[in-house]
């Protein structure tokens, strides 16, 4: 099984084992749900590009799965480019695309500095803190945040909602609370619209509907904060605990790059997903596929295949943790961004930084999605006459008079909005309510 704090602790020993069943191993993903995972490297990239007998759609596959299930929120189906197929996932994935593409990188990389040295100036005086509550957390939400025109508040409900559909625990009543929010802040940019991913993608020429608007935000933004926070603390853990890295922490974006690189093999923030739902049975690789059952892609046991596996990785960027093919990320150079200079800004800003506990006393959340580590205690050296942080905000906060930790997402520019939230049309409000809990009238 895949679930449960022993996966969490220890998958490699898992993925050690379903390899005795060969390429494809059945899995039980919740109680009483089956699944199969791939965990060999050549079969999980002929998987991931073909879509003819390899379909998204996870419609058929849910419509047995009970509703309370934990794990059917982050499975079942929702109209984004990453879990549709053609041409539906064409039509969004250039809307995606389009809207990336209007992210002026330079500009991303001053906001992700302003806002690490404002979390950094909140830590510092401290002389220990856990960096995945302090600051890996509540960074990519501050980009999110600007990148989309979101208020603070409403991203901070937005994240907290998915951390609950990704802890498995009332995962269908954080699912509607996210939907909500994502409906909020689109009603929002509907009055007050501005140069911001949620504009772009409302305005784009594809015409995306409400609908299918709202999801896109979700794919984006989910996978967008989780997978950064896990890809900065997973990194900084390994720089830290690490003896090819941990004697030299003052040499620079290099030694974060290959840090990174290494992570991304080993310990990919989303080590198993890449859902496909066979609509037919049949033999693949001498292992017989259930029609309408998840075969899972785990990019963790793919990019470790002892067949495949090279000994000397540096520069070699060839792992499954963006996934390939039709479904690639899109957003992969965006969280480079954020996760290099995120883990650099760290390095420089808080000195001697060491682990506060052994690392092998660190333990991971559970879940069978991502990897990610529960917290990560440091400890460092205190600034002379450093100044007691002022408790309170999660969020950087600003002074009278000091400078707002606001940078323009795109094209140099406006701000996230700060706008009170809208009216919305009550009748439109439960509209797209219903629909996204599958009951659309």
């Amino acid at each position: 099984m895949l679930y449960g704090p022993e996966f969490a602790a220890d998958p490699e020993s898992v993925y050690r084992r379903l390899r005795a069943y060969g390429p494809i191993a059945p899995v039980e993903l919740d109680p009483g749900v089956p699944g199969m995972l791939v965990t060999d490297y050549d079969v999980a990239l002929e998987i991931m590009r073909d879509q003819a007998r390899f379909p998204r759609d996870a419609r058929r596959w849910q419509e047995g799965i009970p509703p309370e299930c934990p794990i059917l929120p982050i499975m079942a189906y929702r109209p984004t480019c990453n879990l549709t197929d053609d041409p539906l996932r064409s039509r969004l994935r250039k809307a995606v695309t389009d809207t990336l593409d209007r992210i002026d990188p330079n500009a991303l990389r001053t906001f992700v500095e302003r806002s690490a040295d404002r979390l950094i100036d909140r830590m510092s005086p401290q002389g220990e803190a856990d960096l995945r509550t302090d600051y890996s957390f509540i960074l990519p939400l501050l980009v999110f945040n600007e990148l989309f025109g979101c208020p603070a508040e409403l991203g901070d409900r937005m994240v907290d909602a998915i951390q609950e559909v990704l802890k498995w625990e009332n995962s269908e009543e954080a699912n509607m609370t996210l939907a909500l929010c994502v409906l909020e802040l689109m009603a929002l940019k509907r009055e007050n619209p501005g140069q911001d991913m949620t504009t772009w993608l409302m305005d784009h020429p594809a015409e995306l509907t409400d609908e299918e608007v709202a999801h896109q935000i979700v794919m984006l933004v989910g996978a967008g904060s989780e997978l950064a926070q896990n890809l900065i603390i997973n990194t900084t853990r390994l720089l830290l605990s690490d003896e090819r890295f941990a004697g030299d922490l003052s040499s620079g974006s290099l030694l974060v790059e290959d840090a990174l690189e290494e992570v991304l093999w080993t310990d990919p923030p989303l080590a198993n997903f890449g859902a496909t739902y066979p609509v037919e049975s049949f033999d693949f690789h001498g292992v017989r596929l259930p029609a309408d059952q998840p075969v899972i892609i785990s990019f963790a046991a793919a990019n470790n295949d002892p067949l495949t596996r090279a000994e000397d990785r540096v520069g070699n960027r060839a792992h499954l943790a963006w996934g390939i093919g039709p479904h690639v990320c899109p957003a992969q150079g965006q969280a480079r961004i954020i996760a290099t200079v995120a883990i650099e800004k760290l390095l420089d800003g808080l000195p001697e930084m060491e682990l506060a506990v052994p690392a092998e006393e660190l333990t991971w959340r559970p879940g069978w999605i991502q990897r990610a580590l529960s917290s990560l205690p440091v400890r460092f050296s205190v600034p002379p006459e450093s100044a007691q942080a002022p408790p309170g905000a999660r969020y950087p906060v600003t002074e009278p008079g000091g400078d707002t930790p606001t940078a323009p997402s795109a094209t140099e520019g406006a701000p996230a909005s700060q706008a009170s939230t809208p009216h919305v049309p009550a009748r439109w409000w439960r509209h797209l309510a219903n629909w996204w809990t599958g009951n659309a009238d």
